[in-house]
């Protein structure tokens, strides 16, 4: 490629872009992670319940397929939320040999606690935006949802 090659300036002008939304993507999880309480679940633990309270029950190799994490990682979290009471293992009603996990009440509880938290950072923050501004983040949010996916 030459210096004046319009190929060699797209890929430098997505790579600045691929910086900037990195950037301002780790400092926006930074922040929520500031909402949350001490001594509350890793973000590991924190994601499987979310996904359990939004999806429903899984497999746990479903879950680490899901979250991208390997199986013994996932059986690690798994029984952590099962020791506290946050989720439950049953058997499977589809193959009796495999075992489901489900959110519990106090796991329900725990990850709306959390969410909330969070959100009202956010929705407070969100004020300082325009009309056109908030519209924006939200279908930036699902773009940054479609590259989470690829």
């Amino acid at each position: 490629m030459t210096q004046n090659d319009p190929a060699a300036d797209d890929t430098a002008g997505i790579a600045a872009a691929a910086t900037e939304v990195r950037m301002g993507v780790m400092r926006l999880a930074r922040r929520l992670r500031a909402e949350r309480e001490s001594g509350e679940l890793t973000l590991g633990r924190l994601a499987v319940l979310g996904r359990l309270e939004r999806d429903g029950p899984a497999t746990a190799s479903a879950l680490a397929a899901a979250e991208r994490v390997t199986p013994q990682s996932m059986a690690r979290i798994v029984q952590h939320l099962i020791d506290a009471g946050l989720a439950e293992r049953d058997t499977d009603p589809a193959d009796r040999r495999a075992a489901i996990v489900r959110i519990t009440e106090a796991g329900r509880r725990q990850i709306l606690r959390d969410r909330g938290r969070r959100e009202a950072w956010l929705t407070q923050a969100m004020t300082g935006l325009t009309d056109v501004e908030r519209e924006l983040l939200v279908l930036s949010a699902r773009l940054l949802d479609r590259l989470a996916d690829s």
